[in-house]
């Protein structure tokens, strides 16, 4: 089980043996320089390198090293020389929104998927508000593998999902709404407690925790 001693962290390049995609480097913490170096060390052994949560000036310092760096702004996401490229699995996975406000978590499961080659049908902006933007959509929900549903204030819409299809749904509660939303906790209860079967939860604000269960569920076949 190899790993590389870089003092302040200890890469794991064994990973991609375990899980299937290698070590994913979460950004907040790090410094710029810490972000870049552990980048540096993945890309180096030839694996694709995915960090969440990273700002600018992440991106900065790592693209100074690995020029093929991509940022993608609204997921917060840094993804470096993706050997499997976008759509080589035969699955596709829906990301649904309730809002537009909910997109950053939307976005980080999607760009999450496509670098793990799933295709992703975005489907945002259908909450329960406005209901009738959601059936307009179900059809191309229906044709997805998977269903990972992205919901604030008060987390409604997966349940409404879980009601009308017959696919794996995992529900991310998102930390948008006001006061009595307690910052994603009422979403998150919301969702743990509904009563459409087949409803899995991740964490509040974890879309890529949700995309990678999602990928597990698809498959890797290409």
């Amino acid at each position: 089980m190899n790993y590389e001693e870089l003092g302040f962290a200890k890469v794991d390049h064994h990973r991609i043996h375990r899980k299937g995609f290698p070590e994913v480097i979460y950004c907040p913490g790090k410094t710029p320089d810490q972000i870049a170096q552990i980048a540096s060390k993945i890309a180096k052994q030839g694996h694709d390198v995915l960090a969440t949560r990273a700002d600018k000036k992440a991106f900065t310092a790592v693209k100074k090293i690995l020029h093929k760096a991509v940022y993608h702004e609204t997921a917060g996401i840094i993804t470096v020389n993706c050997k499997l490229a976008v759509g080589s699995r035969k699955s596709k996975i829906a990301i649904v929104t309730a809002g537009t406000a909910d997109l950053p978590i939307a976005e980080e499961a999607a760009v999450t998927a496509e670098y793990l080659g799933h295709k992703v049908e975005r489907i945002y902006d259908v909450g329960v508000a406005g209901i009738y933007r959601l059936m307009k959509n179900l059809p191309k929900i229906k044709r997805c593998r998977v269903a990972i549903v992205v919901a604030g204030m008060e987390g409604a819409l997966a349940s409404v999902v879980g009601g009308l299809i017959d696919k794996p749904i995992i529900a991310v509660p998102t930390s948008v709404g006001y006061g009595a939303s307690f910052k994603g906790l009422s979403a998150l209860l919301t969702m743990m407690n509904s009563c459409a079967p087949g409803i899995s939860v991740v964490n509040i604000d974890n879309g890529f925790g949700a995309a990678v269960c999602a990928h597990y569920i698809a498959g890797n076949e290409k």
